[in-house]
């Protein structure tokens, strides 16, 4: 008889080939779906991060921070504004929104930053510093105001030691292993890629320096010194030269090291390194890929990672020194320019022609002891308040033997007015045009009375009264 040939029959009644059957394939298939949700689950974006800005007034924090929105106007508020930034993971499609709280630049209302940090989200918290490069000589000051308020919050918010401690010691060691991105290196957008050597846990972290980290506040800070396309007008209205913006640099690349800071240089009007300060922010928030490195070479468009700098870099910038040294006070070099007053002002600052005159009007007379005119009397704007006298003896000190002429010019005076007031013509209808004579000037009086003495002296008596009837013989 011919062998009977054996088949294996599954459960089902079909033969078995090996192959997983159909109901194994959809297991293995949902399976394999919720592994992903479930991965992605654990892996969405995190919300309650914060970014807390500081900046004096007219510094830029709302024009910055609503430019990186993506809106075109920003409203600013008052006391503690807030506003928030759209965050998206394109691999995972998944979007979050990154909360912005914006400080007020008056001091007075510091006291408000208990409502947007609190000891549970400071560690979901990065820190901005604004500082406006139009006005350079304030940014070193208003560095340093703005991170004495923020620690002074920090120390108010009585987080426990150890928790303080392992934040410390976290920003301590992301920051000694930063890594130089590789230029043109395309990695994942959303987490950092690896290490080149593939033995980040065996690398040894180099020491920190003198001056770095001094003031660790545990949480990342980035320094943003907006309207950098001003550098331009400060070289031409002020006078700066290399040598002033590579000094501003220096030194607050070494307030960047006491905090462990990064250091963008933005322009909101000319859009430049907006984009770059984005993926920076969220590359420190949210862990995303970044991949720029450090720019030092245009003045205008500075970008320094922390982690990145140190004392000897920085020291690069003091071979452009010639006229400053590096340890010169800020403020001694970086000198506030002074206020320059328009030419008309002096002009603006006099008194008013009209309003001096009537001052004088109204003024009270004033005369010596035994002069003839009564104390308080007002007169006529064009009349001498005072007698010939009194106003003789306010003759300029500069003419020589003013006492002898004074002596003279009284005398004259005297003479006139204990004679009888004539016609026009007479020596009487002369005071008045002498009395013009005195207030126009003092060298013009002068020189008409000694014409009047000549004439009197050379005339006969006869002829000093012109308007003197005709006797019977002249008749």
């Amino acid at each position: 008889m011919a062998p009977v040939e054996k088949k294996l029959l599954g459960p089902d009644g079909a033969a078995a080939t090996g192959l997983p059957s159909e109901e194994e394939e959809g297991q293995n298939l949902w399976s394999s779906i919720l592994s992903e949700v479930s991965t992605r689950s654990r892996s969405k974006l995190p919300c309650g991060k914060n970014v807390l800005v500081f900046g004096d007034d007219g510094s830029g924090k709302t024009t910055l921070m609503t430019k990186l929105q993506g809106a075109e106007h920003g409203k600013k508020g008052r006391g503690l504004e807030y506003l928030y930034l759209n965050v998206h993971d394109e691999d995972r499609d998944d979007h979050t929104r990154c909360n912005v709280w914006i400080l007020d630049g008056d001091l007075y209302h510091k006291g408000l930053l208990k409502f947007a940090v609190s000891a549970g989200s400071l560690q979901e918290t990065l820190v901005v510093f604004v500082a406006d490069m139009s006005r350079p000589w304030t940014i070193m000051e208003s560095l340093q105001k703005w991170a004495s308020v923020l620690r002074e919050h920090v120390d108010k918010l009585k987080i426990p030691p150890e928790e303080i401690r392992d934040m410390e010691q976290k920003f301590v060691r992301e920051f000694q292993e930063y890594v130089e991105p590789e230029e043109g290196y395309q990695g994942s957008p959303q987490r950092r890629g690896p290490s080149s050597s593939g033995q980040e846990d065996e690398n040894v972290a180099l020491p920190l320096g003198e001056n770095v980290l001094t003031h660790n506040l545990g949480i990342p800070v980035i320094v943003v010194c907006t309207k950098c396309d001003t550098m331009s007008v400060l070289e031409k209205e002020h006078d700066y030269r290399e040598e002033h913006f590579d000094f501003i640099q220096s030194h607050i690349r070494r307030f960047c090291l006491q905090y462990g800071a990064a250091l963008v240089y933005t322009s909101v009007k000319e859009e430049k390194n907006l984009d770059l300060l984005y993926k920076y922010l969220v590359h420190k928030t949210y862990d995303f890929q970044f991949t720029t490195p450090a720019l030092v070479v245009e003045k205008d468009a500075v970008f320094i990672p922390a982690g990145w700098d140190n004392e000897k870099k920085i020291a690069i910038l003091y071979e452009n020194f010639t006229t400053v040294k590096p340890e010169d006070v800020y403020e001694d070099f970086i000198v506030k320019p002074p206020v320059r007053k328009l030419v008309h002002d002096k002009e603006l600052a006099a008194e008013d022609e009209q309003v001096f005159l009537m001052k004088q009007q109204e003024s009270p007379a004033r005369g010596p002891a035994g002069s003839p005119r009564t104390q308080g009397r007002a007169g006529p704007a064009n009349v001498p308040s005072a007698s010939p006298i009194a106003s003789v003896k306010k003759s300029d000190p500069n003419i020589k033997n003013n006492a002898a002429s004074e002596g003279v010019l009284a005398s004259f005076f005297n003479s006139l007015l204990s004679k009888k007031t004539g016609s026009p013509g007479s020596p009487g209808g002369g005071v008045t045009l002498t009395y013009r004579y005195f207030i126009l000037g003092q060298k013009t009086v002068l020189t008409n009375v000694q014409e009047e003495l000549d004439r009197m002296t050379r005339k006969p008596d006869s002829m000093v009264t012109t308007n003197s009837p005709p006797t019977e013989n002249e008749a």
